[in-house]
């Protein structure tokens, strides 16, 4: 088990790790970065990053770890929301990514193509999901029997 620090600036959960790193092999880890040191993220995603590169598997080796960038803040009615490009969806073939009309999507989507080579890679438009505080992998998450 590895546990990260904070999540990201907007997340309602203080820190759901879909938002900020996911395993993508068992030994590789792909993880939110934030370069601008202006940008809200970039402290956290830094102290999650650092606790990464200390982390080792359970032979004693590091982890690869594959940095994807962030995109630039999306605000709605004055509140900073959730964006991230960790909160892919895998399915049967495909990774169902967000997008957000950002110049990192097409750096996200081609890092994601990287990582996950058997599998096409889409893009979809997420600014209307993250409204709503969670983008794929969120809304696509189990739901309790009884509840629906």
């Amino acid at each position: 088990m590895i546990w990260l620090h904070r999540g990201i600036a907007g997340d309602d959960t203080h820190g759901h790790v879909d938002d900020i790193s996911r395993f993508v092999g068992p030994t590789t880890i792909i993880t939110a970065v934030e370069p601008d040191t202006s940008d809200r993220n970039h402290l956290p995603l830094a102290e999650n990053l650092d606790r990464l590169k200390a982390a080792r598997t359970g032979d004693g080796k590091q982890f690869t770890l594959v940095e994807l960038p962030m995109p630039r803040p999306v605000i709605f009615r004055g509140q900073r929301l959730p964006a991230s490009y960790a909160n892919f969806y895998l399915a049967n073939g495909l990774v169902l990514a967000p997008t957000f009309h950002d110049r990192n999507d097409r750096v996200a989507l081609n890092i994601l193509a990287e990582v996950f080579p058997e599998r096409e890679v889409i893009g979809i438009h997420s600014v209307d999901l993250i409204w709503g505080l969670g983008a794929l992998h969120c809304m696509t998450q189990q739901q309790p029997a009884g509840l629906a």
